[in-house]
């Protein structure tokens, strides 16, 4: 079989679809079709919308990736007919009836989100600090900084989301660890990887691998797009 072509990538929490621009640059070179897309971050619903409208956009089987947030919107999003394939890249994978925020309270506390900044609106941002320190900490300090600037910030009580289905029970899927994530507890990550039966990857990376690591990232996506049945 042929290799699936088209990728469509769903940037997480505190970041925009840029976050995947060097991963984007290594696909196209391969000739991926690839689409990232531009989550609102404005509520589950409204993120799992803009991921429907890309997956609608796409021609043929779909491999759907999603980094850290990213990682819920693709497990309901995922039971799109079209998805062949899931990729969570340090992400939630959440089960059904489980709440987002709650996972991860039997881990120890990731620095990241020590002392986020939560606005009027109730949109959840990090401190530049706690960006270059925790969450992107293996990029050069510049390049961290430039992930704090543009980051998105999501509305908090997304974090109380409920997935109503959940794609990684019935779709193949791959999972990249970050062994030096601040964000999300690495033997967090190893416990949804294993649930799911998760094609399983670990880097010696932050929270941020597409960013740090991204042939390595693009080398798993493209396993991905090998493998998936169809």
């Amino acid at each position: 079989m042929k290799p699936v072509k088209n990728i469509v990538l769903v940037h997480g929490a505190f970041a925009d679809g840029s976050s995947w621009a060097k991963v984007i640059a290594i696909l196209q070179a391969k000739g991926y079709n690839v689409t990232a897309v531009q989550n609102p971050l404005t509520s589950f619903a409204d993120d799992v919308a803009a991921t429907n409208r890309a997956l609608a956009s796409q021609d043929g089987p779909v491999i759907l990736v999603g980094h850290s947030w990213g990682g819920v919107v693709i497990t309901e999003a995922g039971m799109d007919p079209k998805v062949v394939g899931l990729v969570y890249v340090a992400a939630f994978a959440p089960d059904e009836g489980e709440v987002v925020g709650d996972i991860g309270k039997s881990y120890a506390p990731q620095p990241a989100l020590a002392a986020p900044i939560i606005d009027k609106q109730g949109f959840m941002s990090l401190s530049t600090d706690a960006v270059v320190k925790h969450f992107a900490s293996d990029l050069p300090v510049a390049e961290a900084r430039l992930v704090a600037a543009t980051q998105g910030p999501i509305k908090a009580s997304a974090f109380g989301t409920k997935v109503s289905t959940v794609a990684w029970k019935t779709k193949p899927s791959w999972y990249i660890v970050s062994k030096l994530d601040g964000a999300i507890a690495p033997d967090e990550e190893r416990f949804f990887a294993k649930r799911m039966g998760a094609t399983t990857t670990e880097l010696n990376t932050s929270h941020v691998p597409m960013l740090s690591k991204p042939k390595e990232v693009a080398a798993v996506i493209m396993d991905a797009a090998a493998r998936a049945p169809r």
